[in-house]
């Protein structure tokens, strides 16, 4: 009875050294989404980041199941300090997002690279690709539709 008692001590123990050092690297980038201000230590209250996408939702038409598809969201800081993309996260494994991992300087443009794996699915098809920046909202979504056909 002791002996399970200790080892339920330890794996609760080292859940917990796990989940603190997850933790430390969460305050880092909360705190620029949390204060975007921090992106750029010049930055003045209202001049912050902002994104400006040319179109956020892309429509790939008929796919053909099991065919891997890709995509540019094109979109420029039109704000007056650096912009930072923390994470982009797709509403699904078949939906992966690439992002710039440097700073977007005030007045220059990227692009969201966003592929889909049309793998197992069939008929009407929209996912989503949510990014998290130093911007004011600090979450932007962007939509990929198309519909899988079985040949």
């Amino acid at each position: 009875m002791n002996r399970r008692v200790f080892l339920l001590m330890v794996v609760a123990a080292s859940s917990l050294f796990v989940a603190c050092g997850s933790n430390k690297k969460k305050n880092v980038n909360s705190n620029i989404v949390n204060n975007p201000l921090t992106a750029d230590g010049n930055a003045k209250p209202g001049e912050i980041a902002i994104i400006t996408f040319e179109e956020t939702q892309f429509d790939f038409g008929e796919i053909i199941q099991g065919q891997v598809v890709e995509t540019d969201f094109k979109f420029t800081n039109t704000g007056k300090t650096d912009l930072v993309v923390i994470d982009a996260k797709g509403s699904c494994g078949c939906t992966v997002p690439e992002w710039p991992k440097d700073p977007v300087k005030p007045g220059k443009s990227n692009k969201i690279h966003v592929k889909f794996d049309s793998t197992n699915k069939e008929g009407h098809q929209t996912k989503t690709v949510t990014l998290t920046c130093n911007t004011q909202p600090n979450q932007v979504t962007l939509q990929i539709i198309g519909d899988v056909i079985i040949k």
